[in-house]
């Protein structure tokens, strides 16, 4: 019987009440928020409802493949990513550099701590701070006020994806680069380096793959929100798209679509081809 007793103790997982405690915190925070939704799949199923996504759906077949709506789509698409690819590189520029500041493994004052540690922590919180509120708001939100500021077109979205995708990068690469191994980093340091070279001959190899990974995943990302940002004037698939569902044209709307499949599947490649070069 006690041999029967310490088998069956030993086979019982021993975080099972911490696991089933933490699913119904789970549950009991997720019904009251299922409760103000309104969220209701049985409506989705409703007899009237299928009817009526039916009828919608219907119109999108066959597809609009004109010459002169596809040269349009071309257009759209290729200012679509020149809106995501000019928005990313703004971010960038201002990502790297506030990323380089609130990273703590750069800062020579913290091993000691020496002269100048809290001159550093000072330096850091403005710097954490414009992150937090550059990318506290949605692009959408600042695309609405550079319309207003430069007008309408894709100016205005690249100004929206650069601000607000320059705080989310600078707090993930921060995040990235603590989160790798500091030591050499902390050796350069050490050894009299400075930041930026205990950067690039510490944390940048090692980080690299990590960073190129998230930044072509945001860059993905932005090709998505300059779609959204069409529907308020900043130009792109999401601006004909706009147009095409006022027009009630499902067709057009269903090859847009497909075109946004398309630009998908293409960050999905150039992601995986630069993981590969950076490995």
């Amino acid at each position: 019987m006690t041999a029967a007793k310490a088998d069956a103790a030993r086979l019982r997982d021993p975080a099972a009440v911490p696991r089933l405690i933490l699913t119904v915190g789970i549950i009991v925070v997720l019904w009251p928020g299922f409760r103000l939704t309104e969220f209701d799949l049985g409506v989705l199923f409703d007899p009237r409802n299928r009817e009526i996504m039916g009828r919608f759906v219907g119109t999108f077949f066959p597809l609009a493949t004109s010459a002169e709506f596809l040269r349009l789509i071309l257009k759209a698409t290729l200012e679509t990513l020149a809106i995501a690819t000019a928005g990313m590189a703004l971010a960038l520029l201002i990502a790297s550099p506030l990323a380089l500041i609130v990273t703590r493994s750069l800062s020579i004052s913290r091993i000691g701590p020496g002269y100048g540690f809290a001159a550093g922590r000072l330096l850091r919180l403005p710097a954490r701070f414009i992150l937090m509120f550059l990318r506290s708001i949605p692009e959408i939100v600042w695309a609405l006020l550079f319309v207003r500021a430069v007008g309408l077109g894709p100016a205005a979205g690249v100004l929206a994806i650069g601000v607000t995708y320059g705080g989310m990068l600078g707090k993930v690469y921060s995040e990235i680069l603590e989160a790798g191994d500091t030591r050499p980093t902390t050796a350069l340091l050490e050894a009299g380096g400075s930041r930026l070279t205990a950067f690039f001959y510490g944390m940048w190899p090692v980080a690299l793959p990590e960073l190129v990974s998230y930044t072509v995943y945001r860059w993905e990302c932005a090709v998505r929100a300059s779609v959204i940002m069409g529907f308020v004037g900043a130009g792109g698939l999401g601006q004909q798209m706009e147009l095409s569902m006022r027009m009630l044209s499902g067709g057009e709307v269903s090859t847009i679509l497909l075109t946004f499949l398309l630009l998908v599947v293409l960050a999905d490649a150039v992601s995986a081809f630069l993981r590969k070069v950076t490995a």
